[in-house]
């Protein structure tokens, strides 16, 4: 066979799909910030086909959705949105230090259930039998080692028996929820529902309710940011992520760093579930997490693992969905819309992390691979 038909049946294939050198910060978060702007136009073109409005005045009932008209009520949806934003940033922070080490956790929303069952609990039995204060500390102390210890369970198994954590943390969501609804049979007297308990809410500052949930989590915010990028065991984590074989060799015991995050991340998912009902809702039922833990893991992974860019990622996320709700509403769309809206940004920033880590390249003409 000659050479010309060897060339022939070897031919280049059309698309060379090639891995880009580390491309700049700020040109990758350009493309980024691109991908969301036109998901959001197209999202806006979509409505308008949908509803027969114009484009500016969907977005007009979006922004008044989520902040509503000035005046009073605009301060309440306001706090009403930074509390939102705070629960869903609280438990993309729960789920950082695990999807780090490559421990895909997707228990935050059953970790969020039992410390918030903890501290319903507490306030139920122990809220007219301690002070306060102690109330309080026992209701926050209660919940934590109740999500740490909802997270310590699959992190034993994974550590000691290799076994797939994202089936066992998600199987452990089923459990807390049915533990969840036998706890309101039981309290409920067979109505599955607990009235709105007054002992051992969270304080209010600043006269707002929602004020020191938000607070706290700003806290975990910066305390979660240290410890990540400033603090051994946060070097450990990167290590274990990037090659438990490589933990291994330096001396790293890496059983003890996946049962350890494990901990810290049932321990904030906990946090997380004390606001929600100590904080915010002061009752709990199946649907007290609403499924805002599995959101919080897109938003972790959008952030890019920064506890800082997540703060944007939770705000961006709650704005479209309550802004779209608003226009689904008002619009008589399907409620499911807001949901579809979100989901079409979340896919359009995916699919520019492909066009980040690698580039294109369709295949040369003989001529111009002559010259």
């Amino acid at each position: 066979m000659s050479k010309a038909e060897v060339a022939k049946h070897h031919r280049e294939p059309l698309i060379h799909i090639v891995k880009r050198d580390d491309m700049v910060w700020w040109r990758a978060w350009l493309i980024r910030v691109a991908a969301i702007a036109i998901a959001i136009l197209l999202i806006g073109v979509i409505s308008v086909l949908l509803t027969g409005k114009d484009f500016f005045s969907i977005f007009e009932t979006m922004f008044r959705g989520v902040f509503g008209r000035p005046g009073k009520s605009s301060s309440r949806m306001l706090w009403y949105f930074l509390q939102k934003t705070a629960v869903l940033l609280g438990l993309s922070l729960a789920v950082t230090p695990a999807f780090k080490m490559k421990f895909w956790n997707c228990g935050a929303e059953g970790q969020a259930l039992m410390g918030g069952l903890a501290s319903m609990i507490c306030m139920i039995e122990l809220g007219d039998k301690l002070p306060y204060p102690a109330l309080i500390l026992v209701i926050l102390v209660s919940s934590i080692v109740a999500g740490a210890l909802w997270g310590l369970v699959p992190a034993i198994f994974k550590a000691q028996y290799n076994t797939n954590e994202t089936l066992f943390t998600l199987m452990m969501n089923y459990i807390a929820t049915q533990i969840i609804k036998y706890y309101l049979y039981i309290e409920g007297g067979g109505t599955n529902k607990i009235n709105p308990v007054k002992e051992g809410n969270l304080p209010q500052i600043f006269g707002q309710e929602y004020a020191l949930n938000v607070i706290i989590v700003l806290v975990l915010v910066l305390a979660m940011y240290i410890y990540l990028n400033y603090s051994k065991q946060g070097y450990e984590i990167n290590v274990v992520g990037e090659s438990q074989n490589t933990a291994r060799y330096i001396g790293i015991n890496v059983k003890k760093v996946i049962i350890r995050t494990m901990i810290i991340s049932g321990a904030v998912c906990g946090i997380m579930g004390m606001i929600l009902v100590a904080g915010t809702d002061h009752s709990i039922d199946t649907n007290t997490v609403g499924g805002q833990g599995f959101t919080a893991i897109m938003v972790s992974w959008l952030g890019q693992f920064n506890p800082f860019i997540m703060i944007f990622m939770s705000a961006l996320v709650v704005f479209l969905n309550t802004g779209y709700a608003k226009v689904a509403d008002s619009c008589g769309l399907d409620s499911a819309f807001s949901d579809i809206a979100v989901g079409l940004v979340i896919f359009f920033v995916v699919g520019c992390e492909f066009f980040i880590r690698y580039s294109v390249r369709f295949r040369h003409s003989r001529k111009e691979a002559q010259v």
